[in-house]
């Protein structure tokens, strides 16, 4: 038990705070309501709740370009990234796939197997985790982005759209064991513009939540475009979607497909990444 002693010296003076003290207080407290005032005038907006969907743009000035992030929505969680490969970039993964390019599959759900179907007409390759050093760099810039280590990414899949080309809306996540296997659930896409399409070829999410006429693009979008969230294909921008919630659920509002392209080509760069070590 603490004991309190009562002290042995006389009593004492009672202090009283000079003039200049009280006006150093003041002028303190002043200051530091305005600083908060600051800061609060400068917050990062939240979004509506009854409006999944709205922007916010961090921009940075970086080298040459200006390289800035938006938020597209929440539902699904979908970020852009501006400017994210240079136009070098995204030369050297078009030119280095060229030679490979065939025809699209998709994956059989009863037998795990690619097989062809008219829901995706574009043609594709993969790039090799590694390929090269440019191939190298962007798979580490991918990694700082989303903070998912490059053991957990697939292998780079570049695609080529041609006019009326296109792929209808499909989850990236898997609903068969036989994908599940090798790195576990997909839980997010890095989908990288290499060129940028003059009419069509939108990426669109038909399930996402909120108000698809608010992006600043709405009158710029084909008809198919209109029928979600849609984002236009821009060279060297990024869009990052995921297919799993934070709760480790699927999220069905990740539904997406590329709109047929009107005038122009679209070719785009495809990484998926996985719960688990991939590689």
């Amino acid at each position: 038990m603490v004991k309190f002693k009562h002290s042995r010296i006389g009593p004492q003076k009672l202090y009283l705070p000079t003039t200049r003290t009280l006006i150093f207080t003041l002028f303190a407290t002043f200051t530091f309501l305005i600083f908060i005032l600051i800061l609060l005038s400068l917050r990062i907006p939240k979004p509506n709740h009854h409006d999944s969907i709205f922007h916010n743009a961090l921009r940075s000035e970086v080298g040459k370009g200006e390289h800035w992030v938006e938020i597209i929505s929440w539902e699904p969680r979908a970020v852009l990234y501006h400017n994210f490969l240079a136009k070098e970039e995204c030369e050297h993964l078009i030119n280095i796939s060229k030679p490979n390019m065939q025809k699209s599959y998709v994956i059989d759900n009863k037998t795990g197997k690619n097989v062809e179907s008219s829901v995706r007409t574009s043609s594709g390759t993969f790039l090799r985790i590694g390929h090269d050093k440019i191939v190298r760099n962007i798979e580490k810039r991918i990694a700082d982005f989303t903070f998912i280590p490059v053991e957990h990414g697939e292998e780079f899949n570049v695609l080529h759209y041609e006019v009326g080309q296109m792929y209808v809306p499909h989850p990236d996540y898997f609903t068969n064991e036989f994908n599940t296997i090798p790195g576990g659930q997909r839980i997010a896409t890095m989908l990288i513009y290499l060129s940028t399409v003059e009419e069509g070829g939108e990426t669109v999410f038909p399930a996402a939540k909120g108000n698809f006429s608010s992006v600043p693009w709405w009158n710029e979008l084909s008809d198919c475009g209109k029928k979600g969230l849609s984002i236009k294909p821009k060279m060297g921008d990024a869009l990052l979607f995921w297919s799993m919630k934070p709760d480790g659920t699927l999220d069905p509002s990740s539904l997406h497909g590329a709109c047929p392209v009107i005038k122009g080509n679209k070719w785009s760069c495809t990484k998926w990444m996985h719960v688990d070590e991939f590689r």
